[in-house]
């Protein structure tokens, strides 16, 4: 249909004309109502947003001379974290003469990691930034990845086409 044939038709219905897909050949345009079409738009990004689940990072700092009771203290807490579908960042931070015994530091998260190797799914391993020592952990994953739902094919709609013009569809 000719540009303006469709404008003309839009018109006559006070409806706009809205170029659908510019680059094709010829564009596809659509008569609707631009300003419901908005709306309605927000609308499914309002509701898109509400759907998103957050994923909160709780953090539990450790040091090379943590006891024992507080070991196990920061261990429960952490497993806490974990049931409530949180990640957790385990960070150990050396001070002073502590930078001289790294290790002391790696043991104890490897330690907590070893502890929660059952509970937990360790999204980054342990890595030394600075002073910082720090790895992330979180709930253990589901077995295997999603399957994904075959794509089911979009219905086609009879569309009249001239050369030079533009497709139009109705709504």
């Amino acid at each position: 249909m000719a540009t303006r044939d469709a404008l003309r038709l839009a018109e006559q219905r006070g409806l706009d004309l809205v170029e659908i897909t510019p680059n094709a050949t010829p564009p596809v345009c659509k008569i609707m109502d631009y300003g419901k079409f908005k709306y309605e738009e927000s609308i499914r990004a309002k509701q898109a947003r509400k759907a998103q689940k957050v994923q909160k990072v709780k953090e539990i700092k450790f040091h090379p001379g943590t006891d024992t009771n507080d070991f196990n203290y920061k261990l429960n807490q952490i497993r806490g974290f974990l049931t409530d579908g949180c990640k957790v960042k385990l960070t150990l931070q050396y001070r002073g003469r502590e930078n001289a015994h790294r290790e002391l530091g790696e043991d104890v998260i490897n330690r907590v990691l070893e502890e929660l190797k059952d509970e937990c799914f360790v999204e980054q391993a342990p890595k030394t930034l600075g002073r910082i020592l720090g790895a992330l952990i979180g709930p253990p994953r589901k077995n295997g990845p999603k399957p994904q739902k075959p794509a089911a094919p979009a219905p086609q709609q009879a569309q009249d086409q001239q050369p030079g013009g533009i497709r139009i569809s109705v709504s």
